[in-house]
Parts: C-alpha cells; structure tokens; sequence
C-alpha cells in the first residue's frame, strides 16, 4: 500500500473512501473497485492486500444529532432548493478539496441571470444564518451537507440490457428523450 494511496473524508453526516489514483492496486470498496465512495458501517475497504472493515459510522436515520439538525433546516423554496443543488454540485463530485459553484456557474446551470442567483443567495445566507465573511458560499455549501439536505447522488453502475431489439427504443426515440 502506498502513502498517498486513498483518502478518508468527513462531510456532515457522511465518511468517504476517494482513492487518489497514485497506486497499482487501487481502492475496492467490498470487494468492488471505486474512484469515491460514501461508506457505510460494516463496509470493507481493501487496498491491495491490506483490508480494513469500517465501524462507528453512524446511520443517518438512526443519528439523534443528524435529526435535531435537520428539523433546524429552515423553509426553502423549490427554485432555493435548485440553488443549493447547483450550489453544492462540485463538493460531492469525485474531486477532492473542491470549491462550491460560483454564482455565474449556477446562473448557467439554473439558465437564470447572475443578479437573480445573488438575490437567492444572500436569502439563503440569512435562512441558515450564515455571517459575512470569508467563505460564505463554502460555509453555505458545508451546512447544506451537513443538514442532508443535499446528498450525494450514488453510482450506478450501468444495467446491460436483455430486452430484444423491439423491446428497445429506436435511435430517434432516444433523441427525444
């Protein structure tokens, strides 16, 4: 195993495995090969032949702290709900140490104006009581996480099909989806 084999990351109520890409072996996350993964209790992580079963990692169903928090979660609009999603995007990408989206990036992916997103931000900032200063849209980003109110999509791999050739959409059926 080499040193700078995989990394283990705390965000919020979640712990990662993000392998780093410097290793023959890789990182397996029970028993299957993974870039980033959020772990769960009982899982077993395996880089090359040293193997390690993760404990102590709390369900979030079960977690009372995770649950006070996120009855403090205030009242959110669908459209601030887009915001934090496109907000929050990059920090659960599989890069490590990522900055939140700028609000011109967030402005591109909602399709809306720059001022608009802004005018969100600064009431999202009062909702969750985040101060001026430094870092806010990361400050933002990180209570979002840590309230579960943005997740990180799992990875699926993709299914094989067996249907037969009728069963399948055309190629011009698939465009217009």
């Amino acid at each position: 195993m080499s040193r700078l084999h995989a990394e283990f990351v705390r965000r919020g109520p979640y712990l990662y495995v993000v392998d780093l890409g410097l290793s023959r072996n890789g990182t397996r996350v029970n028993g299957r090969p993974i870039a980033r993964r959020v772990l769960d209790d009982g899982d077993v992580v395996s880089f090359g032949a040293a193997r390690g079963r993760i404990g102590g990692v709390p369900r979030e169903d079960f977690t009372p702290e995770v649950e006070l928090r996120r009855a403090a979660a205030p009242e959110l609009t669908r459209r601030e709900v887009d915001v934090l999603t496109s907000l929050c995007r990059p920090a659960l990408s599989d890069e490590a140490f990522v900055a939140p989206a700028t609000a011109r990036e967030i402005a591109d992916d909602l399709v809306v104006t720059e001022a608009a997103v802004k005018q969100h931000l600064l009431r999202l900032y009062q909702k969750f009581r985040i101060p001026e200063g430094t870092n806010r849209r990361t400050r933002l980003a990180n209570e979002v996480v840590a309230l579960g109110l943005v997740r990180p999509t799992p990875v699926v791999p993709p299914q094989r099909s067996t249907g037969t050739p009728a069963e399948q959409p055309s190629a011009a059926g698939r465009r217009a989806s």
